[in-house]
């Protein structure tokens, strides 16, 4: 079984890990509204740990794909690109 196989949902939550983020620290950097804050606050963190989760039972992920996705904000997205491309060699080779 490949690794590109079953992977949407650890995109979206990767790039709702990544969004949420950036939502966060543009609210705290301009207007800090307090409902913004509680609203992406725990919709990162769900997001993060579904990343991770996720990462971890992948089929065939590489360990520096597990720990890349620890990374938050950002290690979503490079471990899905980590993923991506093991899968893309198991494909070819």
């Amino acid at each position: 079984m490949s690794v590109n196989v079953g992977l949407r949902p650890l995109r979206v939550a990767a790039h709702v890990e990544f969004v949420s983020l950036i939502v966060m620290l543009v609210n705290l950097a301009t207007v800090h509204l307090a409902p913004v804050s509680s609203l992406m606050g725990p919709v990162h963190g769900c997001a993060y740990l579904f990343v991770v989760v996720a990462t971890w039972r992948a089929e065939g992920a590489a360990a520096a794909a597990r720990v890349t996705a620890l990374l938050p904000g950002i290690g979503g997205l490079l471990a899905l690109r980590r993923l991506e491309r093991e899968g893309s060699r198991q494909a070819v080779g």
